[in-house]
């Protein structure tokens, strides 16, 4: 879950330590737990019809998830209007190699990586021979899908609700940042759900992409959730196609582990 790394790192991480120190607690602020986004229903049907990457072509698949951007920002556009709420499109930005303080970030190492930005409303994509060796699953789609729920929390205040929690600990932190994670997951797939059938895909490309999901690794920091916890998350949106389905932050702490 390499791109969900763009969030935890721009987040700044302010704690009270006043009183008793609690494992994890819900979040409770109304900004997050009933946001108007979760009122509106089903994702509109948007005709997204994806382009052919071929294997081991960077050229191709960094058109592809250019394409699923277009797709994402007519569906988003319809559905933020329609509810009242502020959109606007998303920037997308693509690098041989991202720079390392890139909107103030730790850039990771790897050979592919997806980082949202906040401040310039930026999707930064290095997208290496690993995300493009296979270009036949659902990976590009879903893991673009991903980085646009961020910018969807930014632009109608949901990241900046974020900021105003009182954290009381770096584990209720940590938890705070599941939530956000497992939305975008949640909002990503719901997409998804909003656009199916695409074309030539099966119900075996969502199980291909199920499978390729994984979590929080034992003994690291918890800050995307378990692989189970991401995949029942995942399943909530496709099974919606409506952010409704998504609204992590009113979830018990058992449901963000």
């Amino acid at each position: 879950m390499t791109a969900a790394a763009a969030a935890v790192a721009a987040l700044p991480m302010t704690f009270s330590m006043t009183g008793t120190a609690v494992a994890e607690a819900p979040v409770k602020g109304a900004e997050l737990t009933a946001h108007p986004l979760y009122d509106k229903g089903a994702l509109p049907t948007v005709k997204c019809k994806e382009r052919q990457v071929r294997a081991r072509d960077l050229a191709s698949a960094r058109a592809y998830v250019t394409g699923i951007v277009g797709c994402l920002d007519a569906t988003w556009e319809q559905h933020l209007t329609a509810a009242g709420l502020p959109f606007r499109k998303v920037r997308v930005k693509h690098y041989g190699h991202i720079p390392k303080k890139y909107c103030g970030m730790e850039i990771g190492s790897d050979e592919s990586m997806a980082y949202y930005c906040d401040r310039t409303d930026t999707i930064a994509f290095q997208i290496g021979k690993d995300w493009a060796a296979n270009p036949y699953d659902l990976w590009l789609a879903d893991m673009t899908a991903g980085m646009y729920g961020y910018h969807v929390q930014n632009v109608i205040g949901i990241r900046a609700a974020t900021d105003k929690e009182p954290y009381r600990n770096k584990t209720h932190w940590r938890e705070v940042m599941r939530r956000e994670s497992l939305q975008t997951a949640c909002l990503a797939t719901a997409w998804l759900k909003s656009v199916w059938p695409l074309d030539r895909r099966t119900r075996r490309d969502w199980d291909d992409l199920l499978a390729l999901v994984q979590g929080d690794r034992r003994g690291e920091p918890r800050y995307f959730g378990t692989t189970g916890t991401i995949k029942r998350w995942m399943r909530r949106g496709y099974a919606a196609a409506d952010p409704g389905a998504c609204n992590t932050w009113a979830a018990p702490s058992s449901q963000v582990s």
